[in-house]
């Protein structure tokens, strides 16, 4: 609809809309979580991470612009899948899985370098972190949750390598998730819930900005090459 409504010249949606739009979604879950409305909740989550989608039809197309859409998509389904009221959490984990292997294609695209200080830090957190989800009992879940730790460390490298708001948004993602282990699988706390909702959308936020400051990156780029083949 997005695509088709800029193919014809149609205005797409300002992006202070959509900001409201995605701000009072938010609130709404928010209160879901708070008064445990799980129809309200189940209608509300996923909407932010829409809006985002929306909002990156705002940049120029790029092939990082199609796999961050299609990693948020992803992502949009892991919520729906999450925020229904039955024991979906292995499909919603596959859904996210699939998110971060988006993104991780996409950082893989602006930058190949290895950063090894990166790969090391990631590793640690993602080896420490799925070593005290293990030390708990894990079950059944032991083998989906090593392949959704292996992945969102690769992504989490990834996006260190390329550093900017893709890295910040990373590291968000990852305190979430980790956050989401804890409360499941470790201690449950009562903060759980509305920490790694904001700290998840955040996160989203932020790799979504990414795209944009890929295409700005890219035009100051490309005008300086311009400038110095002038001169």
């Amino acid at each position: 609809m997005l695509v088709a409504a800029q193919q014809q010249g149609l205005p797409m949606p300002r992006p202070s809309h959509l900001m409201t739009l995605a701000l009072a979604a938010a609130a709404l879950y928010i209160y879901a979580l708070a008064s445990d409305n799980a129809v309200l909740g189940l209608l509300a989550k996923p909407i932010p991470v829409l809006v985002m989608i929306a909002w990156l039809y705002t940049a120029p197309a790029t092939p990082y612009r199609r796999w961050i859409t299609i990693g948020l998509a992803f992502s949009a389904l892991g919520d729906i899948l999450l925020a229904i009221p039955a024991d979906l959490f292995v499909f919603g984990l596959a859904a996210f899985l699939c998110a971060h292997l988006a993104y991780l294609r996409a950082y893989c695209g602006r930058t190949l370098r290895p950063a090894l200080p990166a790969l090391v830090a990631s590793a640690i957190i993602g080896i420490s972190l799925f070593g005290v989800l293990a030390s708990h009992g894990l079950g059944p879940l032991l083998l989906p949750v090593s392949a959704y730790a292996l992945a969102i460390s690769a992504m989490l490298w990834r996006a260190v390598a390329c550093g900017g708001v893709a890295a910040l948004g990373a590291c968000l993602f990852v305190f979430s998730d980790s956050l989401i282990g804890i409360d499941r699988f470790v201690s449950p706390f009562a903060a759980a819930p509305y920490l790694i909702i904001l700290a998840y959308w955040l996160g989203q936020w932020a790799i979504a900005s990414s795209a944009h400051h890929d295409s700005t990156d890219k035009v100051l780029t490309q005008s300086g090459a311009r400038s110095v083949g002038s001169c």
